[in-house]
């Protein structure tokens, strides 16, 4: 009997205690105020979550603010966070920062935990009261010091953390949902990815009465192009076979060219404003695709997106997509073919393939710009840096263009906040010596990097496969196909890492050479721009169907333009007809054909866009075609 008793108090008091237990997490990127951090959503299918990131070129940002309620008590804080720079540098690096609840700033320096890896660290103790509290991230050095979230629980390990520490690490996976959400937005066309391709596809198919949805995971349009990137637009576009593809680009484009140059040349406000100006485009920003429904025969329903601000779930239901994402996520989802990396002579008879396919690919670039300091120019050393650039292997300018190329050889995909990191490693590192050692350091005393992209700008990822690929033979050979689309122009320009010879450097290389190939002018196939085992799915931009050599002249931003503008009007002729992209080529292509010849345009006169057109061996592109860098007059 006092056994049964001692064992009903037990229950009692565990049940008491479970009833005042208390967990609450904090997203950092739900912070009301995020003051001088910034929210990073690159790598939220790997680590599993956006986080915000204290990006202030060495200057410590301002404090990110929010507000949170509890029931009170004694509790256990837990912040997930990692040490970047561990990777490079073992102990204390770039990163750290404090909490601050309810005022006081907890002592326990953070951000200088484990070996690279995303972690949940214990950070302190404390009481907090009932009703609300108040939380700040206090950053201390201004290098990228990162937090996913903070967790405030009355249990010593509260369930959560033990989850998360597995849930959360795995991010992202290969998989579809089965379940059928009640209300969802509906649309003729789902395209995913604001970046040129995207808005170019999105403008073309609502011009021609088509209802759509552009799903974008950044809170500006343009991808590379836009200002958070600051790569200027390549190659030519409004040439034959379709001088009209174009024109919708040419609607928007910037006026002025070059990399990482100010902000402003980029007008991403001109981007938001023309799609703005479609009423058949319903826009949704801050919004990361990362699950798909699809039915038995493979075909997509409906698309899943996670606001990257709020962590609200939203399905949209189209009857066709269009994955403009660059790195093919949309497609590896849906469980389209994919390729990456390069393919075997053997395999495809490529002059310029490897004897043997390997993964690589080419890298991403973490572009930064310096000028005239407006205050304290200094910018010191730190521990963290690397020592191993000096006085023969330093870039002594006030840029990091293209050739700043890191990860070259890396997956993209799985190690891509290691490639950014190591980008931003470097150009830090970089300034550091050039401030500081370098023998003609007077030229830079009154310098300070302005900015430095934490976006990092990728070449090359996954390819989606379609009926076609375009391989290095048929640019070669000018073999034409009869469903010939818009011509690509760039050269087959290919990126490789410098040796240690060539950059003085004996580290893992940062920095690229370029080796091009002219080439004729070449209409690429229809069948390149959708899935050849997904049948509602289209792709444009660096994603489509082309081997790693033709990618290097189908990777450029205005041709992606035009591929964008193409499937937007294959997707109208899909609903007209009632077919699927791949019945466009088999039975309406020359209703494709004749649209490409009219384009949609507006037929307004456009600003010059005469810049970073290339070398082609047709010469006469300039003086006959140059339609779209002149402007045009209807």
């Amino acid at each position: 009997m006092k056994a049964t008793r001692k064992l009903m108090a037990l229950a009692a008091l565990a049940a008491a205690l479970s009833a005042r237990a208390e967990t609450i997490t904090v997203e950092a990127e739900s912070f009301a105020d995020w003051g001088g951090w910034v929210n990073d959503t690159q790598f939220m299918d790997q680590m599993g979550s956006p986080y915000l990131l204290a990006h202030g070129l060495g200057k410590p940002v301002d404090d990110a603010k929010t507000a949170f309620t509890a029931k009170g008590g004694k509790y256990n804080v837990w912040v997930r966070t990692k040490n970047w720079t561990s990777h490079w540098h073992p102990g204390v690096g770039a990163g750290t920062f404090n909490l601050i609840v309810n005022g006081t700033k907890l002592p326990n320096l953070l951000g200088c935990q484990g070996k690279g890896e995303w972690l949940w660290v214990k950070a302190d103790d404390v009481e907090l009261k009932a009703g609300e509290n108040t939380l700040a991230l206090h950053d201390l050095d201004g290098f990228d010091g990162r937090v996913d979230a903070v967790c405030f629980s009355t249990e010593a390990r509260p369930k959560p953390i033990v989850d998360e520490f597995e849930s959360r690490k795995t991010g992202f996976r290969r998989q579809t949902y089965a379940d059928n959400p009640k209300a969802q937005p509906k649309f003729d066309l789902c395209v995913v990815g604001g970046g040129i391709a995207g808005i170019c596809a999105a403008v073309s198919a609502a011009r021609l009465g088509l209802s759509v949805a552009l799903v974008h995971d950044r809170p500006v349009l343009g991808g590379n192009n836009s200002s958070e990137v600051r790569v200027h637009l390549g190659a030519w576009q409004n040439v034959p076979p379709y001088p009209r593809l174009g024109d919708v680009l040419a609607e928007f484009g910037p006026r002025r060219g070059g990399n990482a140059e100010g902000a402003a040349n980029y007008e991403d406000g001109k981007k938001l404003a023309v799609v703005e100006a479609e009423k058949n485009i319903s826009l949704f920003l801050d919004e990361h695709v990362n699950g798909v429904r699809t039915n038995g025969t493979g075909r997509i329903v409906s698309v899943r997106s996670v606001n990257t601000r709020t962590g609200v779930a939203t399905w949209y239901e189209a009857a066709n997509f269009v994955d403009c994402t660059g790195d093919g996520n949309l497609g590896f989802l849906a469980g389209a073919d994919f390729r990456v990396g390069r393919e075997s002579k053997g395999e495809t008879n490529e002059p310029s393939a490897p004897a043997s396919a390997d993964s690589i690919t080419m890298g991403a670039s973490v572009q930064w710009n310096a000028g005239k300091a407006s205050g304290d120019a200094s910018f010191p050393f730190r521990p963290w840096m690397l020592s191993a650039i000096g006085e023969a292997s330093c870039s002594p300018h006030l840029k990091g263009d293209w050739w700043w190329e890191a990860g070259l050889g890396r997956d993209q995909i799985a190690e891509g906040e290691y490639i950014r990191d190591y980008g931003l490693l470097v150009a830090y590192s970089n300034w550091a010596f050039v401030k500081n050692s370098y023998s003609k350091k007077e030229a830079f005393a009154d310098k300070e990097l302005k900015w430095v992209a934490y976006n990092a700008g990728r070449r090359e990822s996954r390819r989606l496969l379609g009926d076609f690929i375009l391989d290095q033979n048929h640019l070669h050979n000018r073999d034409f196909q009869e469903d010939g689309t818009c011509a690509t122009t760039w050269t087959i320009d290919l990126h490789l890492p410098k040796s240690v010879r060539e950059s003085k450097f004996e580290g893992e290389p940062y920095q690229a050479n370029s080796f091009q190939e002219k080439i004729w002018p070449y209409p690429v196939p229809y069948r390149c721009l959708y899935s050849r085992n997904v049948p509602n799915l289209f792709m444009a931009g660096r994603d489509i169907s082309v081997t790693h050599v033709a990618l290097g002249t189908t990777r450029l931003m205005r041709t992606h333009g035009m591929m964008g503008e193409v499937v937007g009007m294959a997707a109208s002729i899909c609903k007209k007809r009632g077919c699927d992209p791949r019945d466009v080529y088999k039975s309406h292509l020359a209703e494709l054909k004749g649209l490409m010849e009219r384009g949609v345009g507006k037929g307004g006169r456009n600003p010059k866009q005469d810049y970073n057109t290339g070398n082609s061996l047709d010469a006469s592109l300039g003086v006959q075609y140059g339609e779209g860098t002149k402007g045009r007059i209807q």
